[in-house]
């Protein structure tokens, strides 16, 4: 038992037959047994989304020796608690998302499902990473980042993480990276978000879209400046959301 590899649970947002999840098992099979629990089809922008208006149901998919697939029809979110649950004979030392087609920088991280995927392992207890490519092309080159995924999967099983906290990667779409950047989550926000299309004559129809405006754009520690600068953007994210900073202030409010 002591001899046991490190378990590792994956899943991510694009689907189980999107490239960046293919690419990701293929990196880190040499680290581990790897389970794979993910969404049948695209659920990106799902955040920590549950299914609660009906059943979910998985598949296996395929089973190697140390490598077993299966999908899902729920959620990112779903896919990891029904693994736990049904799935897994041990705690995973790990769980992954990824690596999904798009970059999760600054504020997309509230509402990835890549991040979803992590931020339920961070709750169930579990050390967890999620990696993303700045790049949505289904066809995407994901070798540059290869030996980063590799590395950084590797740190984590021997170093672990502080509780509640999990790491957010994103890579620049280059071919040569320049290294990693410890970093912090830009600021700004979404604009210009709705795209109006009549369809059937009706112009109440709206598809999502949108530009992010940086309001730190000249700030070196943010994510997206590592990012256009060609470093790996690695951000320590934690799922207590509480500002503790203003709570000595709203006690001499009340």
């Amino acid at each position: 038992m002591e001899n046991q590899r490190p378990l590792i649970l994956v899943s991510n947002d694009d689907g189980i037959m999107s490239k960046g999840i293919s690419e990701l098992i293929k990196f880190i099979r040499p680290l581990g047994e790897v389970v794979v629990m993910a969404p049948d089809a695209p659920r990106s922008g799902t955040a920590c989304s549950l299914t609660t208006n009906e059943p979910i149901h998985y598949q296996l998919v395929r089973k190697d020796v140390g490598l077993t697939v299966y999908k899902c029809s729920g959620t990112p979110a779903d896919c990891v608690k029904l693994a736990f649950h049904a799935l897994l004979d041990r705690k995973p030392d790990l769980v992954i998302g990824g690596i999904n087609h798009g970059d999760n920088s600054a504020v997309n991280v509230h509402y990835s499902g890549t991040m979803g995927v992590v931020i339920e392992g961070c709750l169930k207890g579990v050390p967890s990473i999620a990696f993303s490519l700045c790049s949505h092309e289904p066809d995407a080159d994901f070798e540059p980042a290869g030996p980063y995924v590799r590395e950084i999967v590797r740190k984590v099983l021997e170093k672990g993480l502080p509780e509640l906290t999990c790491l957010n990667v994103n890579f620049p779409d280059v071919k040569e990276l320049k290294g990693v950047k410890i970093c912090e989550q830009a600021k700004g926000q979404w604009t210009n978000e709705w795209e109006n299309f009549a369809h059937r004559g009706d112009s109440h129809y709206y598809w999502l879209t949108g530009q992010f405006e940086e309001t730190d754009a000249d700030n070196e520690k943010n994510d997206h400046w590592a990012l256009a600068n060609g470093y790996v953007a690695i951000t320590p994210t934690t799922v207590d959301v509480t500002a503790y900073q203003l709570m000595d202030e709203l006690k001499t409010w009340f």
